[in-house]
């Protein structure tokens, strides 16, 4: 006897209203546990749902272009034994109307894909409207006890809009949609009111075909997504970049004959990996570093954890997988683990949650060329390091000049939460590590 079994989004992390961008069945399909079913996709990767065990479509309940969150029906698939429905992970974010919603957990941001060097991006929350200071913060202890729906809650979140100050016109005064889209929009209104030089002039568009023969190019999506995201943490954050040069001239060769050893097993061990552990090793010796900044800019919390960001280009632009636990892991674990990951996300297979949670990002542009660069910061992460290509310079022994096989490193970091004295020490500090290597095994 068959059994019908409703197929419910799983849990994948945290974030709601995903977009569906493709459903990969079709009413009558036979499908096998593990199947893929549909693809969903944020705004920082794209990801699929399987299905839950052996059995035919009978119902469909969504379409490309609906979004859905954890908990939410996709599809009613006919088992072909009698086998007891196999339940999809406990939807944990799946409330009731009235329910309480949980409260947000420093950290538990989205970390969002990088476009272009700066490999910054929405790694504090959705995007929130800007312009409108009515609309930047929120009253999170207010929030939580709002009179709204969660699909209300996570839309006023969205947009930046605190329900605290909102009046509900549902029923015994519960906070609708409408209530939140007619709030954004009085505040927004406001900003014509504002006075003049408090707001940036847009620059204005140009027929450029007047000029000789154009074409146009859709942007990748996700340059797309993240573009609003890297024009709002340099409106916000105060930026300085900090420059220096580390000596590899005695890591380079150790290096090299690990990384003959490990194409033999099929994997390699570059210089990042080096980076990766002397970076942890330097956030340990100045946790200013490894650290947040509170919504309201009055506290700092500092991490226990070393999460690092790794800026990955892919066909479609840059994205930042995060490697967990840096300081537990030695130079082959980093490596191979690099490896995986990088081939995850070129191929465009990152689970959400492997961009999450990170402490302090590295983009490096090292096989590419160049000197320096500003990296923009990954909030509500303070700093991001830059990585250049390693060249051979002459260096002063206080005998003679020598050459040294010199690393640049461009240190970008929020002025609010660190001071250009501690910026220097940390980088000092790292590239003492990365000329001694040994001293980054330690």
């Amino acid at each position: 006897m068959s059994q019908t079994i409703d197929v419910k989004v799983p849990d994948i992390g945290d974030f709601s209203e995903v977009e569906i961008i493709e459903v990969l069945v079709a009413p009558g399909d036979l499908v096998h546990e593990d199947d893929p079913l549909i693809s969903l996709e944020s705004d920082k990767a794209s990801m699929e749902v399987p299905a839950t065990q052996t059995g035919t479509i009978k119902e469909i309940k969504v379409a490309v272009g609906d979004r859905v969150s954890e908990g939410s029906l996709i599809l009613v698939l006919e088992a072909a034994d009698a086998q007891p429905p196999v339940a999809p992970p406990s939807p944990e974010g799946v409330q009731e109307a009235d329910a309480e919603p949980p409260q947000p957990k420093p950290d538990q941001d989205l970390d969002a894909p990088r476009a272009g060097p700066a490999a910054a991006g929405p790694a504090a929350d959705m995007p929130r409207a800007n312009g409108a200071g009515a609309l930047a913060r929120v009253n999170e202890s207010g929030f939580a006890k709002a009179h709204a729906g969660p699909s209300v809650r996570a839309f006023a979140r969205d947009l930046g809009a605190d329900l605290t100050k909102i009046r509900g016109t549902g029923p015994k005064g519960r906070i609708l949609r409408e209530d939140v889209l007619g709030f954004v929009k009085g505040v927004l209104s406001k900003v014509s009111e504002l006075p003049e030089g408090t707001g940036i002039p847009p620059i204005p568009e140009v027929d450029f075909s007047q000029f000789g023969e154009i074409e146009e190019v859709d942007l990748p999506r996700i340059k797309k997504l993240s573009g609003p995201f890297l024009h709002r943490a340099w409106l916000n954050i105060p930026h300085v970049t900090h420059n220096d040069e580390a000596d590899i001239t005695a890591l380079d060769p150790f290096r090299k004959e690990l990384d003959t050893k490990a194409k033999a097993e099929g994997y390699r061990v570059t210089l990042l990996a080096f980076i990766m552990k002397a970076v942890t090793a330097a956030l340990i010796e100045f946790p200013d570093l490894n650290a947040s900044l509170s919504g309201d800019g009055t506290k700092l919390i500092l991490k226990k954890y070393f999460h690092i960001g790794i800026a990955v280009d892919t066909p479609g632009g840059l994205v930042v997988p995060v490697v967990r636990n840096v300081d537990q892991k030695g130079i082959v674990a980093l490596s191979k683990e690099l490896g995986e990951v990088s081939a995850r996300a070129r191929d465009g297979k990152l689970g959400l949650k492997e961009m999450q949670g990170g402490c302090f990002s590295i983009s490096s542009l090292g096989g590419l060329g160049g000197t320096g660069f500003t990296p923009i910061i990954n909030a509500p992460e303070v700093a991001i390091l830059g990585v250049s290509r390693a060249k051979i310079k002459p260096q002063w022994s206080g005998e003679a000049f020598e050459p040294k096989l010199m690393l640049p490193l461009s240190l970008s970091y929020d002025h609010r939460v660190v001071d250009g004295a501690a910026a220097a020490r940390f980088t000092t500090h790292l590239c003492g590590l990365l000329a001694d290597a040994r001293r980054i095994l330690l």
